[in-house]
């Protein structure tokens, strides 16, 4: 429930966007790092705010990976710790030894 209303609030937000972006038809010079570009302003607008939506999803999405990674790793670590306490803790049986006489 609550990852649908993410995603209808980035919808509307988008829609939104996309309306406002519609009335602006002025053609804008976009200079980047290696050239520029005549580009319609709403044009501009979109692809800048999905550029940034798709970068925004990639970094968080490998914090999230690195996380899993770490995770799975605490836990191995954590079972193999429990096995050897559990190891530690059976009892002992020996067998009596047989006194040595002189």
């Amino acid at each position: 429930m609550k990852y649908l209303l993410i995603f209808l609030l980035v919808l509307a937000i988008f829609i939104i966007s996309v309306t406002l972006g519609a009335h602006n038809d002025q053609i804008v010079t976009f200079n980047y790092l290696l050239a520029q570009g005549q580009f319609r302003i709403s044009t501009l607008l979109a692809s800048l705010f999905a550029a940034g939506f798709v970068l925004g999803w990639a970094i968080c999405g490998l914090f999230w990976l690195r996380l899993r990674v770490s995770l799975a790793h605490s836990q191995r670590k954590l079972k193999r710790l429990q096995q050897q306490l559990g190891q530690a803790e059976q009892p002992v049986t020996t067998s009596p030894v047989p006194a040595i006489k002189e």
